[in-house]
């Protein structure tokens, strides 16, 4: 790329960035207060009722869509006043997609720019923490665990661990997901069994979803999704899982694609060793070559 072409690529990128920044800044300062729906998913995991968890399906008003694991670990925020839930759910959202574009001030802003991010933000939903889970699910498989006791479908990401053959890693992430569906199923059983038929069974046989949907079918979806996964696995392409755990989200909502933001810090990363294995590829070419003087031979004698 000459410099002509790559300072037009950054400067057609700041573009975007200042757009997208206006994009957000529109979201709450203006259309918050208009229509009053800042948080709407949010007011779902604020108003759960434990008795009743699945009265209302994806898209709803109030519809709690995830495991009874979840549900017990929503069910005390119904204790504080919905605005101050409200507003440490948007902090966490805020810091979780500035957490993820850490390296440099540009790129916390672009992350902020991305418009799916600005939805999310906006709505509240949990998108943004999984994909801060499937960045941590490199180095710590457990955080798997909070994917599928979610969303469930996106655990397709773990076919990463299987077509390499990183056996301990997928058994972590397995493993602490059982444990925490065996000591819920224990105490919750109930609800497993109305999480699967009223919320898992009617959002698959196509129960209305009252919002709007990117039109592309799970089962269409999540075939794709384990084979991009299982060739990014054989090829070492770590973008390919969060790409794939988003394309097999259970219903594509525009603020799912905010899980792409799970790009940058791979992105970051991938960066970092390069630049790391260049700095040392220059070091090793100009160590000078190590010359045997006249003292070093040896004598006639041996000495």
């Amino acid at each position: 790329m000459t410099r002509r072409s790559a300072a037009v690529a950054r400067a057609l990128g700041d573009g975007g960035i200042v757009a997208g920044l206006l994009f957000l800044g529109y979201l709450l300062a203006v259309t918050a207060p208009q229509v009053h729906t800042l948080g709407f998913d949010a007011f779902a995991y604020w108003s759960l009722d434990l008795a009743h968890p699945y009265a209302h399906t994806a898209g709803a008003l109030g519809a709690f869509t995830y495991s009874p694991v979840i549900a017990r670990l929503f069910a005390p925020f119904a204790l504080v006043p919905l605005w101050q839930f409200t507003f440490a759910w948007l902090l966490l959202g805020f810091g979780t997609a500035a957490w993820l574009g850490l390296g440099s001030v540009r790129s916390v802003l672009a992350v902020f720019a991305f418009p799916p991010v600005a939805l999310e933000l906006y709505h509240g939903n949990i998108h943004l923490l999984l994909a801060a889970a499937v960045w941590l699910g490199f180095r710590y498989p457990a955080a798997w665990a909070f994917v599928l006791v979610t969303k469930v479908t996106p655990g397709v990401g773990l076919v990463w661990f299987a077509v390499r053959r990183e056996w301990r890693s997928l058994a972590i992430a397995l493993g602490v997901t059982a444990v925490l569906v065996a000591i819920s199923a224990v105490f919750d059983g109930g609800l497993w069994v109305s999480w699967v038929r009223d919320s898992l069974w009617a959002t698959a046989s196509g129960a209305a979803l009252n919002q709007f949907a990117l039109p592309l079918p799970l089962y269409l979806r999540l075939p794709l999704a384990v084979a991009l996964v299982a060739w990014g696995g054989r090829t070492d392409r770590r973008w390919t899982v969060p790409v794939a755990a988003t394309l097999a989200l259970p219903v594509l909502w525009p603020s799912g694609l905010a899980m792409l933001a799970a790009l940058w810090p791979i992105r970051r990363q991938r960066l970092s060793a390069a630049a790391a294995a260049k700095q040392g590829q220059r070091a090793g070419q100009q160590q000078p070559a190590l010359e045997v003087g006249p003292s070093s031979r040896p004598t006639e004698d041996g000495a």
